[in-house]
């Protein structure tokens, strides 16, 4: 029974964030420092948990795999970027 809640819980507080983006005035989003936060804060927030998932485990900090795969894709990706 306890899932249920947990999942009645989540499912009322999406509905209420969604709520509170549609109660947001619209001359408040249209200021400068909000728009870019808007662009920068997904990148951020996804730097942060490619990080995490990479680099932690648990509470320890390792090296492994994970990590030498995350540098071969950065490298792909600069090449792909200087090559056009």
């Amino acid at each position: 029974m306890n899932i249920w809640i947990a999942i009645g819980a989540t499912a009322v507080g999406c509905y209420l964030v969604k709520l509170l983006g549609l109660l947001v005035p619209a001359g408040l989003l249209e200021r400068p420092l909000v728009q870019r936060l808007a662009a920068l804060l997904p990148v951020a927030l996804l730097s942060a948990l490619t990080a995490q998932q990479t680099f932690a485990d648990g509470r320890a900090l390792v090296l492994d795999a994970k990590a030498a795969g995350l540098a071969a894709a950065a490298v792909a990706l600069i090449l792909r970027a200087l090559t056009g």
